[in-house]
């Protein structure tokens, strides 16, 4: 049954509720880019679709407005595909379970993709119309924008005559955006050796975080698991001999890390009767009760449900794989000396973060002997040498380490025009519609419109967006009724261009 059935403006959510049951985390978009291409041929829409899987929609434009200058709509069709650990759906597989509660769409266990399904949503509902009024309508949507914007950078965009373009990738209703920072991915590779290790085993969790965009959110100094596991594993490894026998903590780059899970294995000393004893268990076990109440103290307003757990094995002879003690002492000193957070507040803009960077994934495989701790990064800036600067550092620190370290999905920022006739329009017909003026704002998070700035000269670009909230985690919402708004909004915006 229909989870969104009864909701309006219900042209809109039936597309969103279609594209929901595609499975779209980025990476895995030929699902959803072919259902794009299809839904164009059955219209007899001209379209693109390129290797990646961007594809551009074309519609002429409605009847009276063909001298009317064309008008490009922009969004992405991939989503930050993250669940709970209890949740069972594949996400590479299964659709969603959406849910309404009050004025919220949610998704059960899973983000719900609103960044930037609701922009698809929209775009579909627009050319499916026969009714709406607009001139000539260029719909780009854009592939993989969430690991990198790799979509935006390749697509060819020689089919478009558009010169104003309407990205639809913002979170908060009555706010324009019309600047943003530019960002790159940098990832960390640590090689150490492995060993068959005979000992009890040690199982740590920590839980309970807000996480959150890394973009949006940084400013509000959450703490991030990934972080906060590189300061225990090195309190942990400086008093005792414990190896790291595997590791995960995040999602994605660009979200702030909710939950890193980890396993060690160590022996326990022995008494002078050569019998195994409990101490080094009792000892670790009251340095992690010191620690967590240590880091409980610190967070208790910013991330006040913070949670470590752990728990031992009973069996005092386990063999398995794990780093060397060496090996997980240097990983320990490595992911301990790693910046994480807001490096630096614009001094131009009041409350814009200007730098920062995100501790986004972590995580280990083990091939033979030979294990690999995976670690990547969000970096983010409006100025553009700081950007540069901050990921010279983590190469400094990467080199230090004899770690590999690469770069990559980088992008440029966004700068704001001052003179943007598009902006202007929008903001007097904001007034007409709410007898109220938006706000103008440039953001810290990315917006693709930088990039095809680069590729379509004098292009004048605003984004706008619905509310939501928690993007790229399971707590996601989608307003209902800002939703509708802003659909109306954006029809009469057409009409008007």
């Amino acid at each position: 049954m229909s989870a969104l059935a009864n909701l309006a403006p219900q042209e809109v959510f039936r597309f969103f509720e279609e594209i929901s049951q595609i499975p779209r985390g980025s990476g895995n978009v030929k699902g959803i880019s072919d259902y794009l291409v299809n839904f164009a041929e059955e219209r007899g829409l001209e379209h693109y679709q390129d290797k990646i899987g961007n594809v551009i929609i074309i519609k002429e434009a409605a009847l009276g407005y063909e001298e009317k200058n064309p008008v490009i709509l922009q969004g992405h069709m991939d989503m930050v595909a993250v669940k709970t650990p209890e949740c069972p759906l594949d996400l590479k597989k299964d659709g969603l379970v959406l849910r309404v509660i009050d004025d919220e769409i949610s998704a059960a266990g899973t983000s719900l993709g609103g960044d930037d399904g609701i922009a698809v949503a929209y775009a579909l509902a627009i050319l499916d119309s026969d009714t709406i009024a607009h001139p000539r309508l260029e719909v780009v949507i854009t592939a993989d924008e969430e690991v990198g914007m790799d979509g935006a950078r390749a697509i060819d965009l020689t089919p478009l005559k558009g010169k104003r373009m309407i990205n639809i990738d913002s979170e908060e209703e009555g706010i324009f955006t019309v600047g943003c920072a530019g960002g790159a991915r940098v990832d960390f590779e640590l090689t150490g050796k492995t060993e068959r290790f005979k000992g009890r085993m040690l199982e740590l969790k920590i839980s309970g975080l807000q996480g959150g965009h890394s973009g949006m959110e940084i400013d509000k100094e959450r703490a991030n698991s990934n972080q906060l596991f590189g300061r225990i594993l090195e309190e942990l490894t400086r008093v005792y001999p414990v190896r790291l026998v595997a590791v995960k903590g995040g999602e994605a780059d660009n979200a702030i890390a909710r939950e890193t899970t980890a396993k060690f294995v160590f022996a326990e000393e022995k008494n002078d009767q050569g019998e195994q004893i409990s101490y080094r268990r009792d000892g670790i076990h009251n340095l992690l009760n010191k620690i967590t109440g240590e880091i409980s103290n610190e967070l208790c307003t910013k991330d006040p449900d913070f949670a470590m757990t752990w728990t031992f094995s009973e069996e005092l002879d386990k063999e398995t794989e794990a780093f060397t003690a060496t090996d997980t002492r240097k990983v320990a000193l490595f992911l301990c000396s790693l910046p994480n957070g807001v490096q630096a507040m614009s001094a131009d803009v009041e409350g814009l973060v200007e730098t920062s960077l995100n501790f986004g994934v972590l995580k280990q495989k083990i091939v033979l002997h030979d294990a690999y701790l995976l670690a990547s990064f969000s970096v983010r800036s409006s100025v553009e040498s700081a950007k540069e600067a901050l990921i010279r550092r983590l190469f400094a620190i990467g080199k230090m380490a004899n770690v590999k370290y690469r770069v990559r999905g980088e992008y440029p920022g966004w700068k704001y025009r001052v003179d943007s006739p598009l902006r202007e329009e929008m903001v007097q017909l904001y007034r007409e519609c709410y007898d109220a003026d938006p706000q103008i704002v440039a953001i810290h998070a990315g917006l693709e419109c930088g990039l095809f700035m680069s590729k379509i000269p004098d292009l004048d670009c605003v984004s706008i967006g619905p509310d939501m909230k928690n993007i790229h985690t399971t707590n996601e919402t989608l307003s209902i009724s800002s939703a509708k708004r802003v659909w109306e909004y954006l029809v009469a915006l057409l009409a008007r261009l």
